[in-house]
Parts: structure tokens; sequence; C-alpha cells
């Protein structure tokens, strides 16, 4: 049963939230119109070709995208229209793209956004917090040397970096895996086995990228944790009990993982922007590299699209994170009422 105090914590937690999305979605609708440039420049490019270079029909078809976009009106005008169209789930029509709307261009990216870090954050988070607390439980030791020493060197390595250099050891020098994409050229998606061993081998390249540079900085968190929690007072009245080291591990370690959850909670609620920089070194077609193209045509309804759910996706796994924190420990509900 969740009690009084709960449900006011929840509900000044949620209020918190939407004014901070607000704020959040409005930054990201004006930063892009900041931006010197023209976003249909590129369009009318193309519809010069086709109309042969005539000035009159350029500017016809000027003047109706820009009736169509509505980059022609007052900018706060077009900011009530994107919200008004956002709230029944329309996030307007690509530029870039054009005449295709913004969620049809999302959507299909989102499972490769998914499959690919949502994995690979579990994956880089359990190595990196393993080997994190076992370094400091085992501090000033050869182990807890070696792992802070590597943890460091790795967390300090670009991951875009790390990403170029496996692709030439492994797809340049090696040739065993593919240098980028999702799947071969050409193949079809589809359940079949082949197509399921084809984006396996696109996959692991990207894949170890991510990993790799990410248990680094878990391990450095995890370490300095386990640490901190060694020097309380209830894991030397254990010592001095007897308790085995074992025991006290498991309660160090379970005492240590909070903050880390909550960080994996927010790692996994960005998952759906996407590893822009890791996408566009292996030619992914995630949500990073779409966002990617959308910056570099100043596509204004992409750009706030990607965002928007970007944003949504941080802040419920930050809602959740602080729910289920309060439902644990009382002390950080009842402390709101102080």
């Amino acid at each position: 049963m969740i009690s009084k105090q709960m449900w006011k914590y929840i509900f000044r937690k949620l209020i918190f939230l939407i004014i901070t999305y607000i704020i959040a979605t409005t930054i990201v609708f004006l930063l892009p119109r900041i931006i010197p440039g023209n976003p249909l420049s590129q369009m009318l490019a193309s519809l010069s070709q086709v109309a042969q270079a005539n000035p009159e029909a350029i500017r016809a078809a000027e003047k109706n995208l820009m009736e169509e976009f509505g980059f022609g009106k007052p900018w706060y005008v077009q900011y009530f229209e994107f919200v008004s169209n956002a709230l029944r789930g329309n996030l307007g029509t690509s530029v870039a793209y054009y005449p295709r709307k913004v969620l049809d261009l999302i959507i299909p990216v989102l499972p490769w956004t998914l499959l690919l870090l949502l994995p690979a954050t579990i994956v880089a988070w359990f190595l990196g917090n393993s080997l994190g607390a076992w370094a400091g439980f085992r501090r000033n030791t050869w182990i807890d040397k070696g792992v802070l020493t590597t943890s460091l060197i790795v967390s300090q390595i670009p991951y875009y970096w790390l990403g170029m250099i496996l692709i030439y050891f492994f797809g340049v020098r090696l040739g065993i895996l593919p240098v980028g994409g999702a799947y071969t050229q050409g193949n079809f998606p589809s359940f079949s086995w082949n197509f399921f061993v084809d984006v396996l081998k696109h996959y692991i390249l990207p894949f170890s990228s991510i990993v790799i540079s990410a248990m680094g900085g878990w391990a450095i968190g995890m370490r300095l944790m386990v640490i901190y929690e060694l020097g309380n007072d209830y894991v030397r009245f254990s010592e001095a009990l007897g308790m085995k080291d074992k025991r006290i591990y498991k309660y160090v370690f379970r005492n240590s993982m909070l903050p880390q959850i909550t960080g994996l909670a927010l790692s996994l609620g960005g998952a759906l922007g996407g590893a822009l920089i890791t996408e566009i070194v292996f030619n992914y077609p995630g949500t990073g590299f779409l966002l990617f193209k959308a910056l570099t045509t100043l596509d204004y309804p992409l750009i706030q699209g990607v965002f928007v759910i970007l944003i949504a996706s941080i802040y419920l796994a930050n809602f959740i994170v602080d729910f289920i924190y309060a439902l644990i420990d009382p002390r950080i509900r009842l402390g709101q009422e102080e």
C-alpha cells in the first residue's frame, strides 16, 4: 500500500519532470533555428535542377514549402503548432526526406539502436562493476592496481577511435568482420538463419567498441564506492565479529550498487538517442546516425523528433529510478518533508 507521503513525493517529482521536459523541448525547438542557414536550401537546389533553373518556379516552390513547414511564421507560432502537433503524435514532415513523416523515419531505426545499445550498456555495466568491486575489495594489491590502471586507460580512449582501430585490425587487416552497416547491402531483412548470422557479424565491432570504452568508467566508479563502504563502521564491526570476507563483500557490494543502478537507468534511458559517433564510424542505421543526417541538413522537424523521444526516455527512466528508490529507502521520501 502506497502511503500519503509517497503519493506526495511522486506528485512533486512528476510536476518537476513535466516542467523540466517543457523547458528542454523548448530549448531543442529554439537551438536549430539559431544556427545560420536555410533548411530548405538542399531541397530547393534539387528542385532547381528539375525546373532547369527557372527562377519563378523556384520562388513559387520555396513559398509553398515555407507555408507547408511554417518556417515563415513567427517562432512562437511555430512553437505552439509544434507542441499541439506533438501532443497528437504528429512530429511533422522531414525536410531532408520530404515528404516522409518524422515518425516514419524514426520508428524503423529504433530497433537497431536498441539492439546495439541496450545489450552493450548492460554488459559494460555488469563487467565494469564486477571488476571495480573486486579491485576495491582487494585494494592495494596487484589486482587493484591492474584493474585501476587498465580502467583508467580504457576510459580515456575515445570510443570512435577505438572503433576505427577495430575496423582496421579486424576488418581491413584480417578481413574477418564487416567494417560497416547493420547487414550486407542487398540482403533483405528476414527471420532466416543466414540473415541472423549476417547481422551478428556486423554487430560484433560496434558492440565491442561501446563495451570496452564504457566498462572502464563503471569499474572506476564502483571501485571508489566499495572503498568508501569498506571504511564504514558496519564493516569494521563485522570484521571484529569474525565474519567471513565473502559475506562482508556481499553486503558491501549491495550497498555500493545504488548509485551504479541510477547510472545504468539513465544510460538505458538515453539509449534511444543512439551512439552518435559509433553509428557514424560504423555506418550503423540507428537514431544517432539519423540525428547526424538531420543536423547536417538542418532538418528541424527530424532534429526535434529525435530529441523529443530521447528526452522523454531519459526523464521517464529518472522518474522510475526515483520511484524505486523511494520504495526501497523511506529516508528519501521523508527527507522531502523537511
